[in-house]
């Protein structure tokens, strides 16, 4: 015997959610304060975003910021070195012997006037031998190094990073560093004797041309600090260092340029006179160099992001949270869930059907008001002089798509709420304390970085992770925390936080439902 489903009668799926879709739509109230949910979010982004003005001191007058060199996978990169090097044509490889590597780190003046310079290395002071595509900034590369305190690296187009052996390196304790090229091919071997090499890793860098740059680097990026503020929270600062490493046994081996080593302090700031400003240097003596270098080889993470237009998210997600938990609670402050209850005796059916309703209402009025907001707000962004750190195309979809989905996902879990505790006040205070307000604390100066990121970990806010845009580099330091725009779960890990949540919510309300009368 064959049993038939009618999935549009009077407990079916889909006159569930007519029927639901039917209720919402005629409660003007709630469609209205959906819509200025979406205004609220469009309206505070880009008035945000219109206050939001950048330019650069160019002397008496201010002027336009120069362009940040972009790297070959398109992100904004930092590509400050000093460079001793040589054209290579073809095949060949460079080996040489560090022999010390040393530093100098600005730390605050004790003294008003005395500027105190400490010695020092920051942990990601780096010199080595480097294949570069040209002195360009942000032209591909490769390059194998010795650092301040992660050991030897290989390191390529700025976003790749492979760890050799662990350790310093000293006159007692050198290491030689050897990179060979093979038409797009390079390969990075590490040795502490110069006789016994071991691979530390490979680099395909696709369409390098024949003739390229290769030679020895030296730099050191900033020495970042940070420090509880007077009112709590984090204040980090970055101060100038440089980095200075000795090489020799050095071995050219190839078709490269006769002469002299040509020395390029890449990326170099010059002042408002156009005199360098701490600028890199490099010297020769029978054999042996020595090189100086300041700034870094690295993804930039200074900048906008495309996140800061989405500003009004928060306070639009207060007005979905109250149009949600209303959305149910409305019904039994009227006595109408039990007319409901009648027509659908399935009541768990029936609630997922309204929070279906209310989650989709919420995703679709979310990507409008976030694609708009996030497509003009940039535009605005740029229009005042601020630069935007770039991402793919794909990031900026999953940034519109996921923040649409957080706000959905969260009426969701504001509606399993209003179930739960059937009065909207109830329903409403703890929706907003699980999502909004943990968000507020970790992102505003208030908490310890340590409490904010834990905070972002275990409560549905940890669900606003899927806005972050730019990744967090482990060979970058930077000030990795929420009040920074970074978020202690990857995007999609945070979302999967507040769907449990939701998920949880939604199915005590359909467990309570069931066992208590209306």
């Amino acid at each position: 015997m064959t049993t038939t489903v009618n999935r549009s009668g009077p407990g079916g799926p889909a006159r569930l959610l007519r029927a639901e879709w039917t209720k919402f739509r005629t409660v003007r109230a709630w469609v209205v304060a959906m819509t200025a949910g979406s205004l609220v979010i469009v309206l505070l982004g880009l008035s945000s975003a219109s206050g939001s003005h950048a330019s650069c001191d160019g002397g008496p007058t201010e002027a336009v910021c120069p362009a940040v060199p972009v790297g070959p996978g398109g992100e904004a990169v930092e590509d400050k070195f000093y460079f001793v090097h040589r054209t290579l044509a073809g095949d060949g490889s460079i080996t040489v012997r560090a022999t010390s590597m040393t530093g100098q780190i600005r730390k605050p003046d004790v003294t008003p006037g005395v500027r105190n310079v400490v010695s020092g290395l920051v942990p990601w002071a780096k010199a080595g031998v480097m294949v570069k595509q040209s002195t360009r900034q942000g032209s591909a590369y490769a390059a194998l190094m010795v650092t301040g305190a992660h050991g030897v690296r290989m390191q390529h187009d700025f976003t790749h990073d492979v760890a050799g052996r662990p350790g310093g390196v000293s006159e007692d304790s050198p290491r030689w560093l050897r990179l060979t090229r093979s038409g797009d091919t390079l390969t990075g071997y590490e040795s502490t004797d110069g006789t016994d090499w071991a691979e530390v890793g490979t680099a395909r860098l696709s369409g390098l041309p024949a003739r390229v740059e290769i030679g020895l680097f030296a730099a050191s990026p900033g020495d970042l600090t940070v420090t509880r503020g007077d009112l709590g929270g984090s204040v980090s600062a970055v101060r100038f260092t440089e980095a200075t490493a000795v090489f020799d046994r050095v071995d050219l081996e190839g078709e490269t340029s006769g002469g002299a080593w040509r020395n390029d302090d890449i990326g170099v700031t010059e002042a408002p006179d156009g005199s360098p400003h701490h600028p890199g240097r490099a010297s020769e003596s029978g054999g042996t160099f020595s090189v100086t270098g300041v700034g870094d080889i690295a993804p930039s993470i200074e900048g906008q992001t495309v996140e800061r237009t989405l500003t009004g998210v928060l306070t639009g997600l207060i007005v979905v949270i109250v149009v949600a938990v209303t959305s149910v609670t409305a019904e039994y402050r009227r006595g109408l869930i039990r007319t409901t209850l009648i027509a659908v005796p399935r009541r768990g059916r029936m609630l997922v059907a309204k929070a279906l309703t209310i989650g989709t209402v919420t995703f679709a009025a979310g990507l409008v008001a976030t694609a708009i907001t996030l497509t003009f707000g940039t535009r605005i962004l740029r229009a005042n002089g601020n630069y935007i750190l770039p991402v793919s195309w794909l990031t900026e979809v999953r940034v519109v798509v996921g923040t649409a989905a957080l706000l959905a996902v969260a009426a969701v879990l504001a509606l399993a709420l209003g179930a739960l505790f059937r009065r909207s006040v109830g329903g409403v205070i703890t929706a907003i304390v699980l999502t909004v307000v943990p968000h507020v604390l970790a992102t505003t100066s208030v908490l310890p970085d340590t409490a904010a990121r834990w905070l972002l970990r275990l409560t549905p806010a940890a669900g606003f992770a899927i806005q972050q845009s730019i990744p967090e580099y482990a060979h970058v330091l930077g000030h990795y925390a929420p009040i920074a725009g970074f978020y202690p779960l990857a995007p999609w890990a945070g979302f999967a936080v507040l769907a449990g949540y939701a998920a949880l919510a939604l199915g005590l309300a359909v467990v309570r439902l069931r066992r208590r009368d209306a």
